[in-house]
C-alpha cells in the first residue's frame, strides 16, 4: 500500500529534490551566512563587533589609496549610527561604481600595478558593508565628474552622473548599518578613536580626521609604542624602518612579553608568522650583539613591541584576518630585525647596558623560580595528578574542529559552579571553580603563585605558565555574583592576568559573564533582566501582573535557566586595556597599601 505524503514530508523526513536546490546572488548570502564575513554581530560595545569591521572595511580601501601614493587625507563622521567616509584618492573608475560595491571578487586589488599591499584582497569588503546596511551611498569623483550609486540591504535603488567641476578626485562612501542584522546598536567614539591612532601610527604623514578631531603620527610606529607603554619603559625603544618592515622595541617593567602587530594596516591580535618571526630576530640580534646565548624566555620577558609589516599576497585564518599564516616571509624578517637590533645596540650603547642589566635580572628570576617551581609541581604532584577544581571540557584552542567555541568559566564557589556544570556544553565549556576571595598577589613576584594553591591550579588549567600563546581555551570568563564580593573577586583575578600575563588581557581572551539580575513573569511569559530600567520596562510589559524575583548570586539561578545565559543567550563583556601606562597606577590605587587615599575615594563615590 502506497504511503501517503503530507506537507512534502515522507515517513516525516523532508523532501530532498530539484525545488530544494537554491542558488543565492552573492549579497544574499552575505545577509544569510553574516558570521562568515564579519565575524561577530554585537551592539558595538566590543571593538570586534560587526559594525566596527564594517567602517574598517570602508576605511581600509581610503587608506590604501594613501599606501599608493594617492590622497593625504581621510575623512570620517559619525552622526549616531550614520557613517560617512570621505578620501581624496583616484576615485573608483566611474564606470564601474555598481560592481565595484556590488559583486564579489570584482575590484582592481587583484591588480599589481593598481595595489600592491592591500589587506582586501579578496574583493569581499565593501561588498559586505553593502548587502548589510539599510541605507549604502558610494559616490566616485574623477576629474571633474562624479557617479553616485544608492543601495538599501543591498540592492540597487539608484544611479546617476553629473558633473562637479570644484570637487576634489576621490570616493564616498555613506552607510547605516541594517538594524535588521544588527539590532539595537552604537558606535563607541573611543572604540573609532582608538582604531584611527592605528591607522595613523601605521602610515606616517596620512591625516585623518573623526567628527573634525585630527589624527596624525610625526614617528610612526614608534609614537604608538610610546602612548600604549607610556612612562614603564625601562630604555629608549629601538626604531627600524625598512621597504616593507617596520617595528620598535623596548622592555618595560612588568612580566611576560606583549606585542602589537599589524599586516598591511590590519591589526592581528593572534599573531601569526610575522610576530613570530620578529621575536626569533629580536633574540638572535641581542645573541649576536652580546656574544653570548641568552635564554629567549630571559630576553623577551618583559618585552614590548609594536611591528608592521608589508605583504604582497597575506593569508589569513579568517575573513576577520586576526593571525597571519604566510611562512614564507619568515626568513627576510628574522634576517631584517636581527640586523637592525644589532646596529642600534651598537650605535646605543648606554642602552646596550641597560637591556643586558634587564636580561641578567630575568635570568636570575627564572633560576630562583625554577627552584620554587619545583617544590610546587611535587606538592601538586602529590595531591593529584589532575587539577582539582578543574572541569574541562573536550576540545580546546587551535583545534580546527570547535577550537574558536572554547570556553573555560572562572566560576565564583561551588553554588555558581554546579549551576554552570549541569548546564554548560561539555564539548567546548569548562569551569574552573574558585574556592573563595582568591589571595591578592599585586606587589609580589611571580614566584608568589607557586606558593598558592589556588592560582597556581588556575595557571596550570588555563596552559598559561611558559607562554600565554599556549592558552588551553579562547575565552576565559570571570563568572562572579553581581555583588561587592562578586566585584572584588573580578579586581584580584585581573590584577593576577594584568602582573603576571598581561598578553592574555591585551590580546582579547578575558571576558565577564553578564547575568540576570532580575527575572520578571507571569503564567504567559518570562523576562530576564539586567539592570533597574529592564525591570521597570518588564513590569509595564506585563501590566502589574508581575512577580518578581531578584537573584542574589549565580547559584540561585537553576540549571535550567542558567543553560540559556551561557549558550543561547550569553552576554560578555571583553576586557580591553585602553593604555599600558595607565596599569600601574590603576592597580597600585585599587589593590596596592594605600587604604586611606582607597577609603576616601570610596565614601566620596558612594551613592
Amino acid at each position: 500500500m502506497a504511503k501517503t505524503l503530507t506537507n512534502g514530508h515522507a515517513n516525516g523526513k523532508a523532501t530532498y529534490d530539484e525545488s530544494k536546490i537554491k542558488t543565492l546572488s552573492s549579497l544574499e548570502h552575505i545577509r544569510l551566512r553574516t558570521g562568515m564575513y564579519i565575524g561577530r554581530l554585537g551592539s558595538g560595545a566590543d571593538p570586534d563587533d560587526g559594525i566596527y569591521v564594517l567602517l574598517k572595511e570602508v576605511i581600509d580601501n581610503a587608506v590604501d589609496e594613501f599606501i599608493m601614493g594617492c590622497g593625504k587625507q581621510i575623512d570620517v563622521e559619525i552622526d549616531q549610527e550614520r557613517v560617512q567616509v570621505r578620501d581624496y584618492g583616484r576615485g573608483i573608475p566611474l564606470g564601474k561604481v555598481v560592481e565595484c560595491v556590488s559583486v564579489i571578487n570584482t575590484g582592481a586589488k587583484y591588480n599589481d600595478d593598481v595595489f600592491q599591499f592591500s589587506v582586501g584582497l579578496n574583493g569581499v569588503g565593501t561588498k559586505a558593508v553593502n548587502a548589510l546596511s539599510a541605507h549604502f551611498v558610494v559616490r566616485s569623483y574623477r576629474d571633474g565628474r562624479c557617479a553616485e550609486v544608492l543601495f538599501e540591504r543591498g540592492e540597487l535603488k539608484k544611479q546617476k552622473k553629473s558633473r562637479v567641476p570644484n570637487e576634489p578626485d576621490g570616493t564616498y562612501v555613506e552607510f547605516l548599518p541594517d538594524p535588521d542584522i544588527f539590532g539595537e546598536h552604537a558606535f563607541n567614539h573611543e572604540f573609532v578613536e582608538r582604531r584611527l591612532w592605528n591607522y595613523a601610527c601605521l602610515n606616517r604623514g596620512l591625516r585623518l580626521y573623526f567628527n573634525r578631531q585630527k589624527f596624525e603620527s610625526k614617528q610612526g610606529l614608534l609614537d604608538l609604542l610610546k602612548s600604549e607603554a607610556g612612562g614603564s619603559v625601562l630604555y629608549p625603544p629601538a626604531y627600524h624602518k625598512g621597504q616593507y618592515l617596520e617595528f620598535a622595541f623596548t622592555h618595560v617593567d612588568s612580566y611576560g612579553e606583549s606585542y602589537r602587530s599589524f599586516v598591511n594596516g590590519q591589526y592581528t591580535a593572534d599573531g601569526g608568522t610575522h610576530q613570530s618571526a620578529f621575536r626569533e630576530g629580536v633574540l638572535k640580534g641581542v645573541n649576536e650583539f652580546y656574544k653570548k646565548s641568552f635564554n629567549g624566555v630571559d630576553v623577551r620577558d618583559g618585552a614590548f613591541g609594536v611591528v608592521a609589516v608589508k605583504v604582497k599576497e597575506p593569508v589569513f585564518e579568517s575573513q576577520t584576518k586576526n593571525k597571519l599564516g604566510n611562512t614564507d616571509i619568515r626568513g627576510w624578517i628574522v634576517n631584517e630585525t636581527r640586523e637592525a637590533i644589532v646596529d642600534f645596540l651598537h650605535k646605543n650603547r648606554e642602552t646596550a647596558q641597560k637591556l643586558e642589566a634587564r636580561i641578567t635580572y630575568n635570568e636570575k628570576l627564572r633560576k630562583e623560580l625554577n627552584a620554587v617551581k619545583k617544590e610546587a609541581k611535587e606538592a601538586a604532584r602529590r595531591i593529584e595528578i589532575k587539577i582539582p577544581q578543574l572541569k574541562d571540557c573536550k576540545y580546546h584552542k587551535g583545534d580546527k574542529k570547535r577550537g574558536e567555541e572554547s570556553t573555560i568559566f572562572l566560576a565564583e564557589g561551588q553554588s555558581a559552579a554546579g549551576s554552570i556544570v549541569s548546564s554548560r556544553d561539555p564539548e567546548t565549556q569548562a569551569i574552573f571553580t574558585l574556592r573563595g576571595m582568591p589571595q591578592n598577589l599585586y606587589g609580589k613576584t611571580r614566584a608568589s603563585i607557586y606558593k598558592n594553591e589556588e592560582l597556581y591550579n588556575m595557571m596550570m588549567a588555563l596552559g598559561i605558565e611558559e607562554d600565554v600563546g599556549n592558552l588551553r581555551y579562547n575565552q576565559v570568563v570571570m563568572a562572579t555574583d553581581a555583588d561587592v564580593d562578586g566585584f572584588h573577586i573580578r579586581n584580584i583575578l585581573m590584577t593576577f592576568f594584568l602582573t603576571y600575563f598581561e598578553e592574555l588581557v591585551t590580546s582579547g581572551h578575558v571576558y565577564i559573564l553578564e547575568t540576570p539580575l532580575f527575572r520578571v513573569r507571569n503564567k504567559q511569559e518570562t523576562y530576564y533582566c539586567y539592570d533597574e530600567r529592564d525591570r521597570q520596562r518588564s513590569e509595564k510589559k506585563l501590566k502589574g501582573t508581575a512577580e518578581v524575583t531578584r537573584f542574589k548570586g549565580l547559584g540561585e539561578i537553576s540549571p535550567k535557566e542558567f543553560g540559556q545565559f551561557i549558550n543561547g543567550d550569553m552576554r560578555l563583556v571583553k576586557v580591553g586595556v585602553r593604555s599600558l601606562d595607565t596599569v600601574p597606577e590603576t592597580l597600585s590605587f585599587y589593590m596596592g597599601k594605600n587604604t586611606p587615599n582607597r577609603r576616601d575615594y570610596i565614601m566620596e563615590h558612594l551613592v
